[in-house]
C-alpha cells in the first residue's frame, strides 16, 4: 500500500514592527502580541493532528510560531536553514510610507529591472531549490505521518507557484499566504497529489493587513517586492 504523508507549510505571525522595517533575515525581530495569539491558534487548529515532525526558519519569529503547536504535539522542532526569509537588497529600508518609499527614493528602483529573476532579491529558482530539498527532507523524516515547516511568506508561496507549475510572476498583492496560514502538500509515496490551502487564524487578520500589502501596518514589510 502506498503511503500518504502531508507537509504544511505554516507561515509566521504577525511580527511586532512598529517602524515598517523591511527586516528581511534580520534578527530582533519578534511576534507582536497578536501575532503570539495567532501562534496560539495554530497550536489549537492543529494540535490534534497526526504531526509528528515539525522544522522551523532559525528567525524568531519563525520558531515563537512553532512553539505553541510544537508543544501541543510533544515535538522539538529542527532548526532548518533552508526554509529561511528569502534575501533582498530593500532590508533594512523603512517602508512606513508604503509605496510611496520608491517615489521619496527613485534610487530604490534601480534594483526592480527583472521581475522575474527577481533583480532585487534572491532568485526564484533558488527559493524553489532550498525550500523543495527542505520539504522532500521533512516527508521522508514523516512518512505516513504528518510534518509542518514553518517557513515565510515568499518562500511558501514561490514553492506553491513552482508545485502548481505556475509563473513566478507576480504582485505581492496576489500572494494566497496570509499570516499563520497553512499551504499543505500532499503526497503519496514520493508523488505530489494536492496542494491545499487554509487560514486557521483568519479571524484575527486586520482587514488592513489583507488588502494593502504596502501598509506599515498588517501586511508586513516581508511581504513587499
Amino acid at each position: 500500500m502506498s503511503e500518504k504523508t502531508i507537509v504544511h507549510l505554516l507561515r509566521h505571525g504577525e511580527v511586532h514592527n512598529p517602524g515598517g522595517v523591511l527586516y528581511g533575515r534580520r534578527d530582533g525581530f519578534h511576534l507582536s502580541e497578536l501575532g503570539n495569539k495567532m501562534a496560539e491558534r495554530i497550536g489549537e487548529a492543529l494540535g490534534d493532528r497526526d504531526i509528528v515532525h515539525m522544522r522551523t526558519s532559525p528567525l524568531e519569529r519563525a520558531q515563537e510560531t512553532a512553539a505553541p503547536l510544537a508543544a501541543a504535539r510533544g515535538l522539538t522542532p529542527t532548526i532548518e536553514p533552508r526554509v529561511i526569509e528569502s534575501s533582498n537588497k530593500f532590508e533594512g529600508i523603512g517602508f512606513s510610507d508604503g509605496a510611496m518609499t520608491f517615489v521619496k527614493r527613485p534610487s530604490l528602483l534601480r534594483h526592480m529591472y527583472n521581475p522575474l529573476k527577481p533583480s532585487w532579491g534572491e532568485p526564484y529558482d533558488e527559493i524553489t531549490a532550498r525550500m523543495m530539498a527542505a520539504v522532500e527532507d521533512a516527508r521522508d523524516a514523516a512518512r505516513g505521518h504528518e510534518a509542518v515547516v514553518v517557513s515565510h511568506q515568499l518562500p511558501i508561496w514561490i514553492t506553491r507557484l513552482f508545485l502548481e507549475k505556475r509563473s513566478y510572476l507576480h504582485h505581492p498583492k496576489a500572494r494566497q499566504c496570509t499570516l499563520c496560514s497553512v499551504t499543505s502538500i500532499h503526497f503519496e509515496d514520493d508523488k505530489l497529489r494536492q496542494v491545499a490551502y487554509s487560514e486557521p487564524a483568519a479571524d484575527l487578520i486586520p482587514v488592513a493587513d489583507r488588502n494593502a500589502p504596502f501598509s506599515a501596518g498588517g501586511a508586513k514589510p516581508e511581504d513587499r517586492p
